[in-house]
């Protein structure tokens, strides 16, 4: 498959590298290269680090800067970043008060991050975790460890980084997370798979007149296959198993994040959304605050993702505090 660049084996490190060179006013590769952190700590505020593998940009890296991520780390493409990766980013951006991993519950990243922060905290270091699970289309599927961090991998990242950011503590810092993390919901969709660098054909093949429910960020196929249909139909398809896995109380204000994986034009994430929003609404939900674009993509498949989390006083304060990062930025 064509791809802009100069071999497969060289795609992430380059691709870093012309992020970095970007935007080198917020953000800077840390020792070895080995993660990428925010151009300047802050003194005394927990440490906010993710990652996972490449091909999901702009998340991490993207949401590097103030207000969000202290550091991201990224592995080879789909691939979970290193624990020693991991641990260089928490020993170089831990300035005293600890530091918070969030993780999405895939094997391998779950696997990679608790080895890193058992290791650090071995060296007498404050480490805790928050595992993303969003994604409903693994809420009960066979041999699953559970549901699959998603697209809600991105809320969690603002709220949590904006609490750092304002002086919360690791521990109440951590709870937050997890009460965030239990308010979101997110399940995809997509009419085409991923073409992953150094490959010869995309991850999954659909004929002209079928689409997959269920997708995930790795270029997996969905756990459902039918027949294509109109954008109403989809997101009523989407909406219904959002809201019932959600479980939100009549009129709550939510958070609507309809979400691109690399090839679907902001006209249709657009036209999606209003087709979301309509469904949500006629819920009795209300949408408080609202997210369109490409932000947690899967390469090049052509599709998108819907998320919904439910915001209290608590959440939206943090959602609408300022954010500079190359990818995600208001308030300033």
């Amino acid at each position: 498959m064509k791809k802009f660049m100069n071999g497969a084996d060289t795609f992430v490190a380059e691709s870093l590298d012309g992020f970095v060179r970007a935007h080198d006013g917020l953000v800077m590769f840390g020792p070895g290269r080995k993660f990428i952190r925010r151009t300047h700590l802050k003194k005394g505020k927990v440490a906010v680090i993710s990652g996972g593998g490449a091909g999901h940009e702009p998340m991490h890296v993207g949401f590097v800067g103030h207000g969000m991520l202290d550091a991201a780390c990224t592995g080879h493409v789909f691939t979970s970043p290193t624990p020693d990766q991991v641990l260089a980013a928490i020993e170089a951006c831990d300035t005293g008060a600890g530091t918070l991993l969030v993780v999405k519950n895939y094997d391998g990243d779950v696997m990679n991050f608790e080895m890193a922060a058992e290791l650090a905290q071995a060296g007498g270091r404050s480490v805790d975790m928050v595992f993303v699970n969003d994604d409903v289309a693994t809420e009960a599927a066979p041999r699953s460890t559970g549901r699959r961090g998603v697209a809600g991998t991105l809320v969690v990242e603002k709220i949590i980084g904006a609490a750092a950011e304002s002086g919360m503590p690791l521990e109440t810092l951590k709870r937050l997370g997890e009460k965030t993390v239990a308010a979101i919901r997110s399940k995809g969709v997509a009419i085409g798979g991923a073409t992953v660098p150094g490959g010869v054909s995309a991850t999954f093949a659909l004929g002209p007149d079928e689409m997959e429910m269920g997708v995930g960020i790795h270029g997996e196929p969905g756990r459902a296959r039918s027949a294509f249909q109109n954008a109403e139909t989809i997101a009523g398809l989407l909406a219904d198993d959002v809201i019932r896995a959600l479980v939100a109380e009549r009129g709550r204000d939510v958070l609507l994040f309809v979400n691109g994986f690399g090839s679907t034009p902001a006209s249709e994430l657009y036209l999606m959304y209003g087709a979301m929003r309509k469904r949500v609404e006629a819920s009795d939900l209300v949408v408080a605050r609202s997210l369109v674009g490409s932000y947690v993509t899967s390469l090049d498949m052509a599709g998108l993702s819907v998320t919904l989390a439910v915001l209290d006083a608590t959440g939206c304060e943090f959602w609408d505090a300022p954010v500079l990062t190359p990818s995600l930025r208001w308030g300033h």
